[in-house]
């Protein structure tokens, strides 16, 4: 089989791995990728030439292509998607388990011969910026040149992740293979303790980026427990006050809770005059370590965005819009018929026709909708107008503030301070949100999601709640942690809260918190602001709202409290103590 490098490969490890699963899927030549801009046009001009990709109007979206994924193909498939420890208890009652042998055996016979008639390209990438000693780099092998396209915006790619890597075996092996896209030989396997990820069957993002959700998160999650950092699933935004002083947050929310909002956040007017700036270092993923100063500091290990289009507008995310006007990727959007691109929720009408999704005719008499729920669009982060100068920055930036939010129409009030970090690791382990009818049809069951990171865990969650704790104990001066709900509604189901740009205010007093200057409360829950600690200049809330959205009801509470023991009888006897303990105490203040 031929061998085109483009990068050059003197890591003896790296270059046997590649040998042997090249052994395996038996492709008619292997390519080491470079990462260049060269390369992109090349492989770009292949995959047009094969269907694989579309060219989209070069004077509107320069740099733009069109992708449209198989229709059984378009979102993570997190029933297929297994954690194969050696011990079934060591990835815990949260995630899809399978043997590590059968798992190889099974796979194996999907991965042999698959590679026929097609490239495998290797792609060496680092997660993290170049230089971090919190980086990590892997190797990915994929027959998709889409895949190769994405890594190259979403990861730093090529002889740089080599020059990291040096002669050390120590990275991320991850196979990928579209085989035959068919879902019943559809598997994504992690192998934490052997640091290996194999994917076949998908095409998708989530499944074929090796990168991003299953290393940065699910690899990640173990490497940080079994090394002492964390790897998360938050935004990593930096607010400037009018002093050009910068604090940072890290926030983790659930999906469909405004994240990928939140971290390009654009001031309202009445802030923004007054000399307020926020700056994007990550939409998605953050990795956290102590530094030498007592403060946790947080990279965000990828280079891109990998954003959800549909609800995508001006007035939701304009930075975003702004992002991706050149050298982006659309997966699965809707095809106007001058070669631009359209989805549901985004400014202005719809377009008289355009081709969908699925490739089909389209209206907006059509009964389907025009671009997949799940679209995307994969872009440079930077080119985001917020993009902060320190996204790069291998030391990564210090955090003050931790927020984990989710989206209640009651219970939770718009902002609480929890009453130290051992409660604050409680809340986040118990954050949850209600469902819309978009997502199941069912409206207002609540799903638990710890940290935001149920799907992403690569081992126990007991244990991994019990990480949180170590952690704090580690950092003398731990960030705060917060909880936020932009959600509250009235009687009538209205949202009180104005949400989007007008969330600064909300991070404003979080910030003031951990300055020990904001105002705020004393309830059973922890710190919640005082009538008059907002800044609500420019929007009208009456006092009677205000009051509705911090509020704390001990009914309501009493009832939440008594769901979360449910949720931990699925954690089982893993369930750190402290946890019981916490619990105790807050059912006892609400008592009394």
């Amino acid at each position: 089989m031929k061998v085109e490098n483009h990068v050059s490969i003197e890591n003896k490890a790296v270059a046997k791995w590649v040998e042997e699963m090249a052994e395996l899927c038996q492709p008619d030549q292997v390519v080491y990728c470079d990462g260049s801009e060269k390369e992109k046009e090349r492989l770009t001009h292949q995959a047009l030439t094969t269907g694989e990709v579309e060219l989209l109007n070069q004077e509107k979206l320069p740099g733009c292509i069109y992708h449209r994924s198989n229709p059984n193909d378009v979102a993570r498939t997190e029933h297929l998607t297994f954690i194969c420890t050696r011990k079934k208890d060591d990835a815990g009652p949260t995630n899809n388990w399978m043997d590590p042998k059968e798992a190889y055996e099974k796979l194996a016979d999907i991965f042999k011969d698959s590679m026929k008639g097609r490239t495998m390209y290797a792609i060496a990438f680092i997660m993290g910026p170049a230089g971090s000693p919190l980086s990590k780099v892997g190797i990915q092998l994929t027959d998709s040149i889409y895949v190769v396209l994405n890594m190259r915006i979403m990861t730093r790619m090529g002889q740089v992740a080599l020059k990291q890597l040096g002669s050390s075996d120590h990275f991320t092996k991850c196979l990928h293979g579209k085989a035959d896209l068919n879902i019943d030989r559809r598997f994504i396997c992690h192998f934490p303790e052997d640091n290996t990820i194999w994917s076949v069957g998908s095409g998708y993002g989530g499944n074929a980026l090796l990168g991003k959700k299953c290393l940065a998160l699910r690899i990640g999650s173990y490497l940080g427990h079994t090394q002492g950092w964390m790897a998360e699933h938050m935004l990593i935004v930096g607010i400037e006050n009018p002093q050009g002083e910068i604090r940072y947050i890290a926030a983790a929310f659930p999906s469909q809770c405004g994240k990928t909002n939140l971290a390009m956040l654009v001031p309202p007017d009445v802030l923004k005059k007054k000399g307020y700036k926020v700056w994007t270092v990550g939409d998605d993923i953050a990795w956290l370590q102590p530094g030498p100063d007592g403060r946790l500091w947080a990279v965000n290990p990828e280079a891109g965005f990998f954003g959800v289009a549909p609800g995508t507008s001006s007035k939701s995310n304009p930075n975003a819009l702004a992002t991706i006007q050149r050298n982006t990727i659309f997966t699965n959007v809707l095809k106007k018929q001058d070669g631009t691109v359209w989805w549901e929720g985004m400014d202005g009408e719809p377009p008289a026709e355009g081709i969908n999704w699925k490739g089909e005719h389209w209206t907006p008499a059509s009964k389907e909708k025009g671009a997949h729920p799940n679209a995307r669009f994969t872009a440079p982060i930077s080119q985001c107008p917020s993009v902060s100068s320190e996204y790069d920055n291998p030391k990564g930036v210090p955090i003050s503030a931790i927020v984990f939010g989710g989206r209640r129409a009651r219970v939770a009030p718009l902002v609480y301070e929890s009453m130290n970090w051992d409660h604050g690791v409680y809340v986040g382990a118990t954050m949850a949100s209600e469902t819309t009818a978009a997502a199941t049809g069912q409206v207002g069951v609540v799903r638990r999601d710890p940290m935001a990171m149920l799907p992403f865990l690569g081992y126990h969650a007991g244990d991994y709640f019990q990480h949180w704790f170590n952690m704090g104990s580690k950092v003398k001066n731990p960030p705060k942690i917060f909880h936020v709900n932009w959600f509250r509604t009235d009687e009538s189901g209205k949202y009180l809260w104005p949400g989007f740009g007008e969330n600064l205010r909300v991070l404003l007093w979080i910030l003031e918190r951990c300055e020990k200057k904001g105002k705020g409360t004393q309830t059973p829950i922890g710190f919640v602001p005082t009538q008059d600690a907002l800044n609500l200049e420019g929007i009208s809330l009456t006092g009677a709202q205000v009051e509705k959205l911090l509020h704390v009801d001990k009914n309501e509470w009493r009832e939440e409290l008594a769901s979360h023991v449910e949720f931990f009888k699925k954690i089982g006897e893993c369930l750190p103590k402290k946890i019981r303990e916490i619990h105790a105490s807050l059912t006892n203040h609400f008592q009394s």
